[in-house]
């Protein structure tokens, strides 16, 4: 997928309004490059592919889920600044890095999403909420951000994690100690990437 082909699959799954705010937050990343490492600089030429329909194509997964959505480690705001962007779910973006978490206090401010997204420099573990979607992207091994993020999914929840060619083995580690439906699919941006989608998590 070309960064063209990136865009226009947005164009076509999302109306036009939108597409031109996650421009303004692509804009935001971009300048905000020289003051700290939000994605790695290889990457800043493939922000759309690699970044924002990477997370987008999250929010189609999600449908049957409607409510709430947590975002573990949000870093640069992937994936919950995108879900904000092209839904109108309330959007909840749990990042530890206080310097982060100012960039992505801006940023909602910047987009005018300030009544939709809620920005909590924290830990995982110390926040306390329920979310009807959880995502997590580029945190931590499955089981280990089961370990930190459990408290805050009800059975009902879905778990949306991109991940990189290993997912399935980390889906068997998580097995060890984890009941639930756990899923792999692939992802639309490249062939080595893949999501993993959970239910009904609990400890064994």
């Amino acid at each position: 997928m070309t960064e063209d082909d990136a865009r226009d699959w947005v164009r076509t799954h999302f109306d036009v309004s939108r597409e031109t705010s996650l421009a303004s937050f692509a804009e935001l990343i971009t300048a905000e490059a020289g003051i700290q490492n939000l994605v790695s600089a290889s990457s800043l030429d493939a922000l759309w592919t690699r970044h924002i329909v990477d997370s987008a194509q999250l929010i189609p997964l999600a449908a049957k889920h409607p409510g709430p959505w947590i975002d573990i480690g949000s870093g640069a705001g992937f994936p919950g600044l995108v879900v904000a962007v092209l839904s109108d779910r309330p959007v909840t973006l749990i990042e530890p890095r206080r310097k982060r978490a100012l960039f992505l206090e801006a940023a909602v401010d910047t987009l005018g999403l300030s009544n939709q997204v809620t920005v909590v420099t924290a830990r995982a573990e110390q926040y306390r909420g329920a979310g009807a979607v959880i995502s997590a992207r580029a945190v931590a091994a499955l089981p280990e951000l089961l370990a930190s993020g459990a408290h805050l999914s009800t059975t009902k929840t879905l778990w949306l994690l991109p991940k990189g060619p290993r997912a399935s083995e980390e889906v068997e580690a998580a097995r060890r100690t984890w009941h639930g439906s756990f899923h792999v699919e692939q992802s639309i941006t490249e062939p080595s990437s893949l999501i993993i989608t959970a239910k009904g998590i609990a400890r064994r």
